[in-house]
């Protein structure tokens, strides 16, 4: 196939998933200064980044409608460019509840743009009939560590708070303008209703939960973790996400090649399987220098997962490719925004230590789900 044809939407994909990670990224560096402007003790301000995660929840299954409705370009654009106007009103706001309404609509705004830029790079992949999705997802990746190392570094030399904004902006906005005229324009005449994921979607989307748990648990706990286990000082105790993020880039810009070689059930098995031995190894392992290994493990083994399982939300039949995309998308952020709530109840009760052991059997439903869904199958030849 030329897939000259299609290497403007191909761009246009790369350029949402980078624009989202990147404003996304931008924030991390942001929050401390956000939580400072209102006044907010620390379980304020996780209530106030709960209506984050909530405007995107409610977000994502109305823009799986509309995508099915109207296709998926003018959600991207929707959803981006209202990042751009928003990200600055962020970081000067100094009232509680205005920027929990501003939270709320950041939100929205980034469910958006992640269900559509998904349901418009499974319409490329298919066009082009080859694996495409981990390569996107690597860019959303790689927008995140620029974006949060760029402010960082504005921060760090002292540059205003609302000028490093609006520089964050403007390179949001320039990326997402050079969509435009990139993106596919899709006419959907598919059903276009709300519909609660079911079969193998329903599965999909379990999957995603799980595996966006384990994302979350790295990220909002992985550093307490390092402490815990005393595996380095206090101030590098970071060193894990960053780890476990150059991990996860380094095999979704590989993940489509490796797709196309062994295929994605042989990926998603050595994936689950490469997370659970990166959980034992941070766990179990007495040198500080392989436990902080088992960071890369998980992020190598995560990588590709939620892109094959968006690939196949895209190609089932049971339901609507949009209104399943943005069913998985969902239920994945409920997995990410709850299972790091969950993981610091059972660390109260126990130990962080025990809380991470239990991601394993939940990691090991995934392995075995996916082996059985994948006989069943085989022996029905489907």
């Amino acid at each position: 196939m030329d897939y000259n044809r299609t290497a403007k939407a191909r761009l246009a994909t790369r350029l949402a998933f980078f624009a989202a990670g990147f404003s996304m990224g931008c924030c991390a560096p942001f929050f401390p200064f956000v939580k400072e402007n209102v006044s907010a003790d620390k379980s304020q301000f996780g209530v106030l980044l709960l209506c984050l995660g909530i405007g995107a929840i409610i977000a994502m299954p109305i823009t799986g409608i509309l995508s099915a409705k109207r296709g998926s370009k003018p959600m991207v654009l929707l959803g981006g460019l209202s990042m751009v106007v928003l990200l600055p009103i962020l970081v000067v706001v100094n009232s509680p509840i205005i920027l929990a309404l501003i939270l709320f609509l950041f939100g929205a705004a980034l469910g958006t743009l992640d269900v559509a830029m998904n349901v418009h790079g499974v319409e490329v992949e298919q066009i082009e009939k080859r694996s495409l999705m981990s390569n996107f997802h690597a860019q959303f990746s790689i927008g995140g560590l620029v974006g949060a190392a760029l402010m960082t570094i504005f921060l760090s030399f002292g540059m205003p708070l609302l000028l490093s904004s609006i520089i964050a902006s403007s390179i949001t906005f320039f990326a997402m303008i050079l969509t435009i005229k990139r993106l596919l324009i899709v006419n959907s005449v598919k059903q276009s209703k709300f519909m609660f994921p079911k079969g193998v979607v329903l599965l999909l989307a379990i999957f995603a939960a799980i595996i966006f748990l384990v994302e979350g648990a790295v990220v909002d706990w992985g550093a307490l973790l390092i402490i815990d286990l005393e595996l380095t000082p206090i101030k590098s105790a970071g060193v894990g996400y960053i780890l476990f993020s150059i991990a996860m880039v380094i095999a979704r810009l590989l993940g489509d090649k490796i797709i196309d070689i062994i295929g994605e059930f042989k990926v998603l098995i050595l994936g689950v399987i490469t997370t659970i031995f990166g959980i034992l190894t941070i766990l179990l392992s007495t040198l500080p220098l392989f436990a902080l290994c088992g960071f890369m493990l998980i992020g190598l083994g995560v990588a590709n997962l939620v892109p094959i399982f968006f690939s196949a939300a895209g190609r089932q039949k049971i339901m609507p490719a949009e209104i399943a995309i943005a069913s998985v998308t969902t239920t994945g952020y409920a997995g990410i925004l709850l299972g790091p709530v969950l993981i610091g109840y059972v660390a109260e009760v126990t130990t962080l230590s025990i809380a991470f052991s239990l991601l394993i059997p939940l990691v090991a439903l995934t392995l075995i789900s996916v082996s059985y869904t994948h006989l069943r199958a085989h022996e029905t030849g489907r």
